[in-house]
């Protein structure tokens, strides 16, 4: 079976929407047998979406994973979009909601999931402490706005320096789970187990998660503001979850438009590396 993958499309940015239309016409020129596309095409209010995903010409299977950025909405819910509309959206265009619908073709199963992130990949270095991640702002950033003042109503375990850092995690204005980083994030942990326990005989499964499971492919430090967002990219909880089934031998996801590739016990894990500024696919036989 010859696998196209492909994430952080980005439809709705402007400058994305070109390189989003390059990639994609690529992509139909390359023939395969399934498409999988990884989270982050465009994000949940507009028509961006179906304008993106109705560009791929491709007779077989089409699998979709969403990311953060579909569930980006100026609405009061996006666990509701993301647990109603989003699937509805995904299925008119004759595409595969994998989050809920893993895929089997003969020896070989598709699972998929948003993922998401707990902190735990944040660096110990940096000295921020928990509930400015919580918040999704940095300290430096805080402290120039009134409505944060409660996150120094102790300052004895904030590194001096963590001030320098001037940074928000933009979910913090556009996701609106209603519920916790932590519990949405079991709740998906829950699920991608039940669905890998029920697969767990196949001989193959391949896992598709917008987030980063696995430490080893997060980006190099490349400062501390940047470094303020490893703790945003995704958890090693998914990673583990992954591990425990022997029969997952693949790994592709996005997210952190930064392309890394390698092997972590008998999983093979691919970043896909697309960002705002260039877009990439992979082609796997498996």
């Amino acid at each position: 079976m010859r696998l196209l993958v492909t994430a952080d499309l980005h439809f709705n940015h402007p400058r994305s929407r070109a390189l989003a239309e390059q990639v994609i016409g690529t992509m139909n020129a390359a023939g395969g047998d399934v498409l999988l596309v990884v989270g982050d095409t465009a994000a949940a209010d507009g028509a961006e979406l179906e304008q993106c995903l109705s560009l791929f010409r491709f007779n077989g299977p089409k699998l979709f994973v969403a990311g953060n950025h579909e569930l980006w909405t100026r609405r009061d819910d996006s666990y509701s979009i993301f647990q109603q509309e989003l699937p509805e959206r995904i299925r008119k265009l004759g595409w595969q909601w994998l989050q809920t619908e893993p895929f089997v073709a003969g020896e070989v199963a598709i699972v998929g999931s948003i993922g998401w992130y707990d902190y735990a990949f944040a660096p110990e270095t940096l000295g921020i402490p928990r509930r400015f991640y919580q918040a999704k702002v940095s300290p430096g950033a805080a402290e120039r706005f009134p409505q944060y003042d409660a996150l120094f109503a102790t300052t004895h375990d904030i590194d001096p320096a963590s001030r320098r850092i001037v940074a928000r995690w933009n979910d913090v204005n556009f996701v609106k789970l209603q519920r916790s980083d932590d519990e949405f994030l079991q709740e998906l942990l829950d699920q991608l187990d039940a669905q890998l326990d029920a697969l767990k005989a196949h001989p193959q499964v391949i896992a598709a998660v917008h987030h980063l499971p696995f430490r080893q492919l997060l980006p190099p430090s490349h400062g501390m503001q940047w470094d303020f967002a490893k703790a945003y990219l995704g958890s090693p909880r998914i990673g583990e979850l992954l591990l425990r089934f022997a029969n997952v031998r693949h790994l592709f996801c996005g997210h952190s438009h930064m392309a890394a590739e390698t092997d972590v016990g008998p999983i093979h894990a691919i970043n896909i590396g697309s960002g705002y500024r260039y877009k990439t696919f992979r082609v796997i036989d498996v």
